[in-house]
């Protein structure tokens, strides 16, 4: 079965329809046409059986003449006498002609005489054949005069209607198809941070201008909550820096000292968690989608791998250039790339850009992840006690934080062994 509603939908208009039609004809078939022509083919037997006799009653050539007459003149016939000679052997059966079979029936019924009939060498006329004792009696007689020949037109008009209806019911599901697929493309739109098309409204049936109105109203208390968070985010945010900065004065004020290192150290660490906490409360939802260019992206990091004494490689399939929300995009590969650098000395990068999606693969040849524990670290909060702490001296949220940003853009993270030794973080976004 296809997927698609409206394969779906002409499919369940057509099968009625063809099924009607099959019906249709195999009763018109059955009831009318091999009626008909059992009816007409009977009338022309009767002809010939007359003819027969007639034959059979004349004494000379005379006789046999003026029968030839009346049968061309009253009985649209043209017969003639034959010397004795064997019948032709029988012509092959067409795969399809009652014609043959009915009239064969007649025949043998009225007549009873050996015969030989051809209904298939000229389309126009029926060829009879019937051995006599004076001869083999040849008679012509008009195809439409023992067939029912204007049958066609009932099939081509049935064909043609239905093809009439096809069309109509083409265009009009068409149009009603276009709103639930223009609603689907807004809801997707959603998902991955798009804005709302221009033209975007309720359209098409009563069920689907609900939907369409109920999706509408979703997105705008879903706006509005996240609004509030942010200005509620952005509140605390504030409130607590002015706190920190008040810290660092005071410290500031008392002078050098080993006990003001530790303290001023332990305010720098409250500061890094508490941008942590906030960047993963926050999100990246009310930033605008644009494009990026990946590659001098990607050389910054490799700068800092540089600058860091590691070795970063990078390689790129496809255009460079995204359309993405630029400063979640970059937060998710830079927390990524900081994860693979922190624990292995080797990293390579590499990008896969098609119509359909948008694949950045980073690999490192570090210690890896164990497979059972590959979507524990995905939480927040989570930091594993093994060789590999994804977030050591951190907050453990820089992944939950990365796989937040790549299904806000309707893809995933996939951790995975990597070829390198290390591990394989492959993130995948619709392109």
């Amino acid at each position: 079965m296809p997927k698609g509603l409206y394969p779906r939908s002409l499919i369940i208009i057509l099968a009625p329809m063809i099924l009607l039609q099959c019906v249709v004809t195999v009763v018109f078939m059955e009831r009318h046409w091999a009626m008909v022509t059992e009816r007409l083919s009977q009338a022309v037997v009767q002809d010939v059986a007359a003819v027969v006799d007639l034959v059979n009653e004349s004494d000379s050539q005379a006789d046999l003449n003026q029968v030839f007459d009346i049968a061309r003149r009253r009985l649209d016939l043209n017969v003639s006498l034959l010397p004795p000679a064997p019948l032709p052997p029988p012509a092959p059966k067409p795969f399809f002609n009652i014609l043959d079979g009915i009239l064969s029936e007649q025949i043998t019924n009225q007549i009873g005489l050996p015969f030989w009939i051809d209904t298939v060498g000229n389309s126009k006329i029926v060829e009879i054949r019937i051995r006599m004792d004076k001869g083999i009696l040849r008679v012509f007689a008009r195809r439409n005069s023992a067939y029912a020949s204007n049958t066609h037109i009932f099939l081509v008009w049935m064909v043609g209607t239905s093809l009439v209806l096809l069309v109509i019911a083409i265009l009009f599901l068409r149009n009603q198809i276009r709103p639930i697929q223009a609603l689907a493309a807004a809801a997707e739109d959603f998902g991955r941070g798009k804005p709302m098309p221009p033209d975007f409204r309720p359209r098409g049936a009563s069920e689907v201008r609900r939907a369409s109105v109920a999706f509408i109203q979703m997105r705008d208390r879903i706006e509005r909550q996240i609004e509030q968070r942010t200005r509620m985010l952005n509140g605390v945010s504030h409130d607590l820096r002015t706190v920190l900065t008040r810290f660092r004065l005071q410290l500031a004020l008392l002078g050098e000292g080993e006990d003001q290192d530790e303290l001023n150290a332990d305010i720098d660490e409250m500061q890094r968690m508490l941008e942590g906490y906030l960047a993963f409360a926050k999100g990246e939802v009310g930033e605008d989608v644009s494009e990026i260019d990946l590659e001098p992206l990607i050389e910054r990091y490799k700068a800092e791998a540089a600058l860091k004494g590691k070795t970063l490689t990078f390689e790129i399939h496809g255009d460079p250039r995204v359309t993405v929300r630029p400063d979640a995009f970059s937060r998710m590969i830079a927390n990524l790339v900081a994860n693979a650098m922190r624990h292995a000395e080797t990293v390579q990068l590499t990008v896969s850009h098609d119509s359909r999606w948008l694949s950045v693969a980073i690999e490192d040849d570090g210690p890896g992840i164990e497979p059972n524990q590959r979507e524990e670290v995905f939480k927040p909060f989570v930091r594993l006690d093994g060789a590999r702490n994804l977030d050591a001296g951190g907050t453990g949220l820089g992944l939950a934080i990365a796989r937040d940003i790549a299904r806000a853009h309707g893809g995933d993270i996939l951790l995975s062994d990597s070829q390198l030794g290390g591990l394989r973080a492959l993130v995948r976004l619709p392109a």
